[in-house]
């Protein structure tokens, strides 16, 4: 370090740092956000059931969300992951025992091999797992042009760039909504390309997708799905209902998560007070 650098680093004092330190922030957050605005649109942020350290699931957006699974998504989309007897869990879509089993029993599951080593076709079961609808990805590939992926996990692993600074109040506020936003407003963002933009054949116009075009065609549309509740048959109802039910699909203990989180929060809370007061108690005759 040559002599002017030395002293322009001694002459830097804490608050300059501190200064310097949120500018570099700033300056990193516009450009993440310029980034990202380059070539996607940020999800609006939606309002969940589940947000929040008691937020809780809606059990009829549940069955909703996976009335529209079943009827739209489950044609291309495989959920290898999820059991179907777990609709019956408490904390998820908690569908009867009776319910579910007469579900399974709408699937066609290979199974085997038999005594004479073949492989064979049966009738779904509780503990079986949602069926693939295809073999494998090759055969997904030559029906789809491309392998849709599993929904086990996804709305938990899919998110979006907020920038640094709205990173930070994430934190604060323990917002982890991020990939429900994305898969809701992914699922609503099919629309005509702007002026200019060339979209190659196979591929699909999407305001939130990253590089906004995508080989999954607009999934859904007004009225595609009869809801018995009365619920509204929109494009952004469904969208909300499904992404509920592949949330809960990602993390089925959710429910179960918070409840304990926040019993130990108020054991520790009542553990510092008691601690508090003990000491007081204990060390109030000492002089200090």
């Amino acid at each position: 370090m040559t002599d002017e650098g030395t002293a322009m680093f001694r002459s830097l004092t804490p608050r300059r740092f501190a200064a310097l330190g949120l500018a570099a922030c700033l300056v990193a957050g516009a450009a993440a956000t310029a980034h990202a605005a380059g070539d996607a649109v940020k999800p609006p942020k939606q309002s969940w059931s589940w947000s929040g350290p008691f937020g809780t699931f809606d059990r009829a957006q549940l069955q909703r969300g996976f009335k529209v699974y079943k009827e739209v998504c489950s044609s291309c989309h495989s959920m290898n992951l999820v059991a179907i007897r777990t609709l019956a869990d408490k904390g998820g879509p908690e569908f009867s025992q009776a319910q579910v089993k007469e579900l399974a029993a709408t699937y066609t599951v290979k199974d085997g091999p038999n005594d004479k080593g073949e492989m064979f076709e049966r009738p779904g079961r509780p503990a079986d797992r949602f069926p693939a609808p295809f073999a494998n990805d090759e055969a997904a590939k030559a029906a789809m042009n491309a392998v849709p992926p599993d929904l086990s996990l996804l709305v938990k692993a899919r998110s979006y760039e907020r920038g640094v600074m709205l990173s930070l109040v994430d934190l604060v506020t323990q917002y982890q909504e991020h990939g429900a936003d994305y898969m809701a407003a992914l699922l609503t963002g099919y629309v005509d390309p702007p002026k200019g933009v060339t979209v190659e054949d196979g591929l699909n116009y999407n305001t939130y997708f990253p590089g906004n075009k995508l080989a999954m065609a607009k999934p859904l549309n007004d009225g595609q799905v009869d809801y018995s509740d009365g619920s509204p048959a929109t494009v952004e109802q469904y969208a909300k209902d499904v992404t509920a039910f592949l949330m809960w699909a990602a993390e089925p203990k959710l429910e179960e998560r918070k409840r304990i989180g926040a019993f130990f929060m108020i054991l520790m809370i009542l553990l510092a007070g008691f601690t508090y007061f003990s000491k007081k108690k204990v060390w109030s005759d000492v002089q200090h």
